[in-house]
Order: C-alpha cells, then sequence, then structure tokens
C-alpha cells in the first residue's frame, strides 16, 4: 500500500489576518482526504514561534471566529533543509516515537493570509529548506501582496484599474481636499500590504480622512488611496499552472455586502455580512469576459497554484480589476472555494489539486541547473 504523503499545514502567523488564518487551517484539516494525507499542524503564533500542534485540541474556541486562538501548549518546531536529499524536514521537540528526532514533511500547505505569510516571506523560507509548497513563488505572493506595485504592473499590461495614490510614512500626505478633486469622494485609505479588509476605511469626510489614513498606517509604512467606483462586486477562482498544466478560471460569483462594504467583520465574522451569489447572476459574455481576464491577471502576476481576483462591475457593464489575492480566505463562508464547488470542484477535491500542483512544481524546478 502506498505510503500517505504528510502535508505540514502551516498556519495563524504575525499577520493581523492570523485568526483568519486560523479559521482556514481547520477548514482545510477537516476537509484534507485522509485516504491520501496524512496533515500535520504547524501553527505559528503571534510573536513568530513555530509550533506542532495536537491534532485533538491545536485550537481553542475554534467555532467562535472573534474568540479563536492558537493552543500555545505545543512543542516548538524548526525547518531543517535535508542534507543532500529532495524532501525537507520538521526538527521538533518530540517525533512520533517521543524522542528528539525530525518528522518527515513532503508538502506544505501555507494557509497563511497578510504579511510574513502570503507576501512571499514563507514562500522564500519553504524554498531554501528544499521542500514543495501550495501556492504561488516568492515573486507573485509579493507583488500580489502589495497593492501599490500590482497596480502598477496590471497598468503595464495595459488591464483595466481604477484610479489611485499612494504615500510612504513620512511623506507629506495631501489635503482632503486634494484627494477629492484627483479620486472623488467616497475613497478608500487602505494599507498597502494587508488583506482581508484589515485597516481599511470608506472616507466621506475630512474627520473621516485623517482618522483612515492614521488607522491604515497602523498597519504598514505604505498606504494606497483609491477611488470608490460604484457597481457589482465580482469575483473569480482562479487554479493551475502556467507550466505545462494550463490554468483554468470557477465561475464568477457576486459578493452583496450587509455592511457599508466587504469588510472583515462580512467576510469572516457576520454570518449575514453579506449574501453570495453564485454563480453571478451576469450574462454569458459577462461571465467569459471576468474568467478570461482573472487569468490575465493570474500570468500578468506570475502566479501560481492559486488565487482569486475580484473585479467591479460599472452600471455600463465595463470591468475595473480591483485586486487578487494569491492565498484567498479557505474558511467555511469564503469565496474561494464556494466557487469552485458550485463550479464541480468540491473542497476535498480542490486541496487535493492544489497539493498535486505543488508536487509538479517542484519536480520541474528540481531538474534545473543551479551551476555553471
Amino acid at each position: 500500500m502506498k505510503n500517505k504523503l504528510r502535508v505540514g499545514i502551516l498556519f495563524g502567523g504575525k499577520s493581523a489576518e492570523h485568526e483568519v488564518s486560523l479559521q482556514s487551517a481547520k477548514n482545510v484539516y477537516d476537509a484534507i482526504d485522509r485516504d491520501k494525507y496524512e496533515p500535520v499542524l504547524i501553527g505559528i503564533d503571534k510573536s513568530g514561534r513555530w509550533l506542532l500542534n495536537d491534532e485533538s485540541r491545536f485550537l481553542l474556541d475554534a467555532d467562535d471566529p472573534r474568540r479563536i486562538r492558537l493552543n500555545p501548549s505545543s512543542d516548538a518546531v524548526a525547518l531543517v533543509p535535508q542534507s543532500g536529499g529532495a524532501i525537507a524536514n520538521l526538527s521538533a521537540a518530540k517525533s512520533d516515537n517521543g524522542d528528539s528526532g525530525l518528522r518527515t514533511i513532503d508538502v506544505v500547505f501555507p494557509i497563511l493570509h497578510g504579511p510574513f505569510g502570503e507576501d512571499g516571506t514563507v514562500q522564500g523560507l519553504l524554498k531554501l529548506a528544499d521542500i514543495p509548497f501550495v501556492g504561488s513563488g516568492v515573486l507573485a505572493s509579493a507583488a500580489g501582496m502589495d497593492k501599490d506595485v500590482m497596480k502598477r504592473l496590471l497598468k503595464e499590461a495595459g488591464l483595466p484599474i481604477g484610479k489611485f495614490r499612494v504615500f510612504r510614512a513620512g511623506e507629506k500626505i495631501p489635503a482632503y481636499e486634494e484627494i477629492c478633486a484627483g479620486l472623488g469622494s467616497p475613497h478608500f485609505v487602505k494599507p498597502a500590504n494587508m488583506g482581508s479588509s484589515v485597516g481599511i476605511s470608506k472616507v466621506h469626510s475630512r474627520d473621516e480622512y485623517l482618522s483612515a489614513v492614521k488607522n491604515a498606517f497602523v498597519y504598514d509604512t505604505k498606504i494606497v488611496i483609491e477611488e470608490f467606483i460604484p457597481g457589482r462586486e465580482l469575483e473569480c477562482s482562479v487554479l493551475g499552472s502556467p507550466d505545462g498544466g494550463g490554468i483554468r478560471a470557477s465561475v464568477p460569483g457576486e459578493v452583496k455586502p450587509s455592511h457599508e462594504f466587504y469588510s472583515y467583520d462580512a467576510k469572516y465574522i457576520d454570518e449575514n455580512g453579506a449574501a453570495l451569489t453564485i454563480p453571478a447572476e451576469v450574462s454569458a459574455e459577462t461571465t467569459e469576459r471576468i474568467r478570461e481576464l482573472a487569468i490575465i491577471v493570474f500570468k500578468t502576476l506570475c502566479c501560481e497554484g492559486l488565487a482569486r481576483v475580484d473585479f467591479f462591475m460599472k452600471e455600463d457593464g465595463s470591468l475595473i480589476v480591483n485586486e487578487i489575492n494569491t492565498m484567498p480566505g479557505f474558511t467555511r463562508i469564503s469565496m474561494y472555494p464556494k466557487l469552485w464547488e458550485v463550479s464541480g470542484l468540491s473542497y476535498t477535491m480542490l486541496i487535493d489539486v492544489l497539493i498535486e500542483l505543488a508536487l509538479e512544481r517542484y519536480e520541474k524546478e528540481k531538474g534545473l541547473k543551479t551551476s555553471v
């Protein structure tokens, strides 16, 4: 009988999206095919410590998204590249037999959201550790996380995006009136490197503007101010590899927030925070255009494995690319897996495909020359 692949589910992290990652990890752990895979739970706490978690109780208050947290009573671990081998290992305080030693990991699913996980940092670490991993590599992860860089690359590729301005900490921030003259009112103020709507404010007045800028700088040293684009919010899931395996896009879905915008609470706390219509009620022509654009965005940013591309559809039917998410939420109310489920790929099958893509990429990269 073929041995099960040992899959390291890497979750938590130092990001403000820590709790979202915990929810995603719980869902991946519950859904992964136990006949093919042995999941190994590796939690990263808010201080950055890596912990090997007990499967029976790796989360506390797991069913409460406001109180969910990582169980701190776990063994500290570290990634160790295996000398001369293709498989990475975890140097754990305890191995299966209770002695100090190594536990082999065949592939890692880094279900991390935001900085210190989705931004290329962990991807680089996993590459150095010579271990296959799910999702985009360093370049796409970093570019997709940074809204400034992402928008400039999309603009260079001729894709339709909204108007925006970028400011760094220490720079003189324009007056509210200047921003309104260029971007209109209301507008959005966002940290450049953050997801899940953390640190985002919709601004209607001078007082809100000043508060929003201050709040965004709490999460990043660079902020993006974007025009508000009235219209429908549409999302499309992308899956695949540009190298041989092909890329496919799901049916699009529509988000109708009950909050003023698709905020953090609407996404992960309030189950009634948004109505999700899957598939979106749009024409066949618009559906194909969304899927086509989503794949172009995926390729433009050099993505691999998975991503969710978000759009606005204006009243005249034109589409605007809002952003990409290279490690979208995997919670039970998240759009990415829901879109694939309606497209014919169950949650468990989706995990399986993502792991297969990770292993295929690793084998291709292993055959590349690394010396002259």
